[in-house]
């Protein structure tokens, strides 16, 4: 089950993995129930009913304010058996929900960033005061093992994919830290159309994500 707070960027990145395989998912908002925040999550929203749920200890009629969302999050961590950050810069709310967790005794992950990304500090930050460093799901489920152990036997799927040569030697040539196009089409002499279709076909396959700044960063 995986539980988050219905915002924009990770919140809605995680109840959509879980829908995508058919999971479940709860909600907790920062309004009352009557209401969607943000607007453009309504479908979500509806998705979410459809197979977990939505919460809020705030009424009906309750409209989004700033001070309401810091405060819920501490259902967020209560609800769940560890806490995983994923990005977060220095003052985010999500260390806030880290610092909650801690309090009520449950597992906290965060995945780390690059040094020079102010979104990563966060979560480096939470690295060295002692949460777990993850880098594949595998991380988390081993600390889980009494709830996972059948699981844990079974071998896992494979995810790799098979580059042809121009492929591969593009992908060893984006860092995981933010690469731009322009930088790629210098170092490999090819088009920018051609450098823009491969990331597109690698961003597909798992390999890089897109970053601010039309900017690629690889990310296995």
């Amino acid at each position: 089950m995986i539980t988050s707070g219905l915002a924009l960027g990770i919140d809605a990145a995680s109840h959509r993995g879980a829908l995508s395989v058919q999971g479940h998912t709860i909600a907790v908002a920062g309004t009352g129930l009557d209401r969607v925040y943000p607007a453009a999550h309504k479908d979500l929203a509806t998705e979410i009913v459809n197979t977990g749920a939505i919460i809020s200890e705030f009424p009906p009629g309750t409209t989004a304010k700033a001070h309401h969302f810091p405060r819920r999050n501490r259902i967020i961590s209560g609800l769940c058996q560890g806490l995983l950050v994923v990005e977060a810069a220095k003052q985010s709310g999500s260390l806030i929900t880290a610092r909650m967790a801690l309090e009520q005794n449950r597992e906290v992950f965060a995945v780390p960033g690059s040094i020079h990304n102010p979104l990563a500090r966060g979560c480096n930050a939470l690295i060295r005061q002692g949460a777990k460093l993850v880098e594949t799901t595998q991380d988390i489920l081993e600390e889980f093992h009494q709830y996972y152990q059948e699981d844990n036997n079974l071998p896992l799927p494979s995810t790799e994919s098979i580059l042809d040569l121009e492929q591969q030697t593009l992908l060893n040539r984006v860092m995981f830290s933010p690469t731009s196009i322009d930088d790629l089409v210098q170092i490999t002499g090819n088009s920018v159309e051609e450098i823009s279709s491969m990331l597109l076909i690698l961003e597909l396959q798992g390999y890089l994500e897109a970053t601010a700044g039309g900017c690629y960063m690889r990310i296995k």
